[in-house]
C-alpha cells in the first residue's frame, strides 16, 4: 500500500509527520506533503520533529514534498503543484490531514 498524507495548516506540521512516521513504521510506504506554507522555525527547531525527521528520512527511506519551494532547506522536495496533483495518482490512500 502507498500513502500520502497531507498537511495544509501550521497547526498540522509538527502531527501530520508524526502520523506519517507511524504508518512508516507499519511498513506501509508513506510521503508526507506540507501544503501552502513554509515549515514553521519552531516546529523545525522541535527535538521532537527532528528526531522524528530523522527517522522517517534515514531510518525508513521515506520522502517529504511540498509546494512551497523554501521547504527545501528543510529537507523537503520541491513539487508544483501540478506536480502533486499528478503524484496523489500513485497512492491507494490520500489523507488530508487536519481541520
Amino acid at each position: 500500500m502507498k500513502v500520502a498524507i497531507l498537511a495544509r495548516h501550521l497547526g498540522d506540521q509538527h502531527e501530520g509527520l508524526r502520523s506519517s512516521l507511524g504508518l512508516a513504521a507499519e511498513m506501509i510506504d508513506t510521503h508526507f506533503f506540507l501544503l501552502g506554507h513554509e515549515l514553521d522555525p519552531k516546529v523545525a527547531e522541535d527535538e521532537e520533529y527532528k528526531d522524528r525527521y530523522e527517522m522517517y528520512t534515514d531510518d525508513l527511506e521515506e520522502e517529504l514534498f511540498s509546494n512551497v519551494k523554501e521547504n527545501e532547506k528543510h529537507g523537503y522536495k520541491y513539487l508544483s503543484t501540478e506536480e502533486i496533483a499528478k503524484k496523489m495518482k500513485e497512492y491507494e490512500l490520500v489523507i488530508p490531514f487536519g481541520r
